[in-house]
C-alpha cells in the first residue's frame, strides 16, 4: 500500500486486478479500511478537545461503498461525528470540510478503476502535510503489525452501534445538500477572488452579459466521475452557460480516468459533432478524474475548424496567464479591497507555486507579470504547504499549481478544480477591453497580458482562445503519460539510484559536453533537489541522495538563459519511476534526446 500524504493507495478490487470493475473488496481489505479510519480518529480526537465532526464522501469507483462501510465503522467506534455525503468530488468534500473539523475521502484519483485510497485532512480545506501524515502512517503501521491486528479489526466492523451506522446513511441526503451549498459558495470566492458578496454578483454580472452577447457552450465528458453529482450543471448554467454533458451517471466509467491527450478525444469529437449541427456555442470542453479535482481542457479551433486537447502544461499556463492578469484588472476596475484582496495590495509582493517537473513557460509568465516563482516536491499537499508558507513570509500566492499535471489551485482553495479552471480561461476570453468614462482604453486581461509580455503586436480585439495559446512562451515538454516518461527500476532504494545517477552524469557530461554544446548551444547546468516544499541546489561534489524526492538538471545556454530540464522522481502513488524532459522553443528533437540520454544514464545508474 502507497502511504503517501496524497493518499494511501492500493488495489481494493478482491480479485487484486487493477482494471477489475468489482464492487468487491474483500474481508482482508475491509479490515485494512477500518484500522485506517481508527488511525484518523484518534489523530483528530488529539487535536480537537470537542467531539470531532467530519465530512466523509468518496468517488465514484465501485469499491468505494464497501470502503464507505468499514470507514464509517471505524469513525463510530471512536465517536467521531460523521456528515456522510456519499459520492463528492474532492474540491467539494474539502470545502464542506472547512465548515467542519475535517474530512475523509476516498479516492485514488486518476489510478486505474480498480484501485482505490484514502485522504485525509482537517479544515483548512487540503489533505494533511507530509509530517503529519507521517505521524498517522506510523500508527497505521503499528496497528497493522500488532499481533491481535485481525480481530481487533474484525471487532471494530461487528460491534459497531448500528443505530448510528444507521443514522449515518439517513442523514446523507440532506447533509449533501449543505455540502453543495457550501461548494456553490465557496467556489464564488475562488473565482471572482473576494469574499465580498457585492464584488462577487458585480464579476459574474460581467461574465452573464458578456455571454448573453456571445453564447458559450461547455462540452464535459463527466467519465462517470464523482462530478456527475455536484454543482457543474447548475452552476454554468446559472451563469448563462449552456453545459453538454455526457457519460454523465456517476460510476458508470466508459474509458480510461486519467485526463490526458488520447482521453480527451471523446470530448473533443462531441465537440465537433455539436459543432457540425449548429451548436456553434459549444468552444470549450473539459474531462474530470475520477474524484473531479483535475480536468484537462478541449477547445474550438476557429481558424483550423477542429476541436483540440490542450495539453496540461499549456493548460496551467493559461490559468497562470489569465489569473495574474485579472489580479492587475481586479484592482483597478473593483478596488471594493474585500478582506481576500487586501492581502494584495498591503503586501506587493506576489508569487506563484508549482511543483519541481513544470515547464519553463510559467518562469516567462511570471517574470513578465514580475511575480516570483517557487518550486516544491511533487504531489499537491507539498505545492499547496509551500504556499502557505509564502503567505505567512508575506507574499500574496494566489495561483498555485502542478503543470505537469494540469489543473491549477486558485486561492483560497487548497485543492484543484476544474470549475476554476474553466473559469480562468471564461475570465480570459469575455474580460476584454472597453471604454471608461473619461474616454480612454481600460485593458482587458489578454491585452494586459500582451502588454506585460512585448507582444502588445499580437492583440486584436476579436481574440479568440487560438490567439491567447499562440502568445503562450514555447516550449516542448514531456507529458506524463508519455510512454517514454514512465521507467521501471531495479534499485529499490531511489536515494542510492539518484547517487548512483550523479556519478554516470558527471562522467556523460564530460564526454558529451562539446556535442551539447554544438547541438543544443548548452554550456553549463545547474542541478536541483526538492523534498516536501525545500527546493535546493547541489553540486556534482555533494550526494544527491534526497531519498523518494524530485532530481532536476537544469541547462542553460551560453547567454546564461535556461534552455533545457531533465527531471526525475520516484511516483509517490504507482509504483514507477518518472522522467520528463522540457525544452525552449518547438524543438521535439531535442526534448526526444535528452529524453533518451537521461533514460540510458539512469539504467546505467540502475545496473551498479
Amino acid at each position: 500500500m502507497i502511504l503517501s500524504a496524497s493518499g494511501w493507495r492500493k488495489v481494493f478490487a478482491e480479485s487484486g486486478e487493477g482494471e477489475d470493475y468489482s464492487p468487491a473488496i474483500g474481508q482482508t481489505n475491509r479490515e485494512l479500511s477500518a484500522l485506517i479510519a481508527e488511525t484518523f480518529a484518534e489523530y483528530i480526537k488529539r487535536i480537537y478537545a470537542k467531539k470531532p465532526v467530519i465530512a466523509v464522501g468518496m468517488d465514484s469507483r465501485p469499491t468505494g461503498k464497501e470502503i464507505a462501510d468499514a470507514v464509517l465503522r471505524g469513525l463510530i467506534s471512536q465517536g467521531i461525528g460523521i456528515h456522510y455525503i456519499g459520492i463528492a468530488s474532492a474540491p467539494e468534500i474539502m470545502a464542506y470540510g472547512k465548515t467542519l473539523d475535517g474530512f475523509l475521502y476516498i479516492s485514488a484519483s486518476h489510478n486505474p478503476i480498480g484501485h482505490n485510497g484514502i485522504k485525509f485532512g482537517l479544515n483548512d480545506g487540503g489533505v494533511l502535510n507530509g509530517e503529519e501524515n507521517a505521524k498517522l502512517v506510523k500508527v497505521f503501521l503499528e496497528k497493522c503489525s500488532a499481533p491481535d491486528a485481525q480481530l481487533h479489526a474484525e471487532k471494530i466492523l461487528s460491534d459497531v452501534d448500528v443505530g448510528e451506522l444507521r443514522l449515518a446513511y439517513a442523514l446523507a441526503s440532506q447533509y449533501k445538500k449543505d455540502s453543495l451549498w457550501t461548494y456553490e459558495d465557496f467556489i464564488r470566492v475562488v473565482i471572482s477572488g473576494t469574499t465580498d458578496t457585492h464584488e462577487q454578483d458585480e464579476l459574474f454580472s460581467i461574465i452573464k452579459s458578456s455571454i448573453m452577447e456571445q453564447p458559450l457552450g461547455i462540452v464535459a465528458d463527466m467519465n462517470g466521475s464523482a462530478r456527475c453529482q455536484t454543482i457543474d450543471e447548475t452552476f454554468l448554467s446559472g451563469c448563462g452557460i449552456t453545459f453538454l454533458p455526457f457519460n454523465n451517471e456517476a460510476g458508470t466509467i466508459p474509458h480510461a480516468i486519467i485526463p490526458e491527450p488520447e482521453n480527451l478525444t471523446w470530448c473533443a469529437d462531441v465537440m465537433e459533432d455539436l459543432q457540425k449541427d449548429g451548436e456553434t456555442e459549444a468552444t470549450l470542453g473539459f474531462m474530470p478524474d475520477c474524484d473531479g479535482d483535475r480536468g484537462n481542457i478541449v477547445y474550438w479551433d476557429e481558424k483550423e475548424k477542429k476541436a483540440r486537447a490542450i495539453p496540461a502544461q499549456e493548460v496551467f499556463a493559461l490559468c497562470v496567464l489569465a489569473e495574474s492578469a485579472f489580479d492587475i484588472w481586479k484592482q483597478k476596475n473593483m478596488p471594493h479591497k474585500s478582506l481576500l484582496w487586501k492581502a494584495v495590495s498591503h503586501y506587493g509582493r506576489n508569487a506563484v507555486v508549482v511543483n519541481g517537473p513544470t515547464s519553463m513557460r510559467v518562469d516567462e509568465i511570471c517574470r513578465a507579470f514580475k511575480r516570483d516563482l517557487f518550486r516544491a516536491e511533487v504531489g499537491e499537499a507539498n505545492v499547496v504547504n509551500l504556499a502557505r508558507e509564502k503567505r505567512d513570509s508575506g507574499y500574496t500566492v494566489r495561483i498555485l499549481g502542478e503543470g505537469s499535471n494540469g489543473g491549477n489551485i486558485t486561492y483560497p482553495s487548497a485543492v484543484r478544480d476544474p470549475v476554476a479552471t474553466i473559469f480562468a480561461l471564461i475570465k480570459l476570453l469575455v474580460i476584454r477591453d472597453s471604454l471608461n468614462l473619461d474616454g480612454s482604453l481600460n485593458k482587458g486581461l489578454f491585452h494586459l497580458w500582451c502588454e506585460k509580455s512585448d507582444q502588445e503586436f499580437k492583440y486584436r480585439d476579436d481574440f479568440t482562445l487560438s490567439d491567447v495559446i499562440a502568445t503562450l512562451p514555447e516550449y516542448t515538454t514531456t507529458g506524463v503519460s508519455d510512454e517514454l516518461a514512465v521507467l521501471n527500476v531495479q534499485t529499490e532504494d531511489k536515494g542510492i539510484l539518484k547517487e548512483n545517477f550523479r556519478k554516470v552524469f558527471v562522467t556523460d557530461w564530460e564526454h558529451h559536453r562539446e556535442e551539447m554544446e554544438a547541438i543544443y548551444g548548452i554550456e553549463s547546468y545547474r542541478v536541483f533537489l526538492t523534498n516536501g516544499t525545500v527546493e535546493r541546489e547541489v553540486s556534482i561534489d555533494e550526494s544527491w541522495n534526497n531519498g523518494n524526492g524530485g532530481l532536476k538538471i537544469q541547462f542553460y545556454d551560453g547567454r546564461g538563459l535556461p534552455y533545457a530540464f531533465i527531471w526525475m522522481r520516484p511516483s509517490g502513488t504507482e509504483p514507477v519511476f518518472r522522467i520528463m524532459c522540457d525544452v525552449r522553443g518547438n524543438e521535439f528533437a531535442a526534448e526526444r534526446s535528452l529524453l533518451r540520454w537521461e533514460t540510458t544514464m539512469i539504467k546505467k545508474a540502475d545496473s551498479n
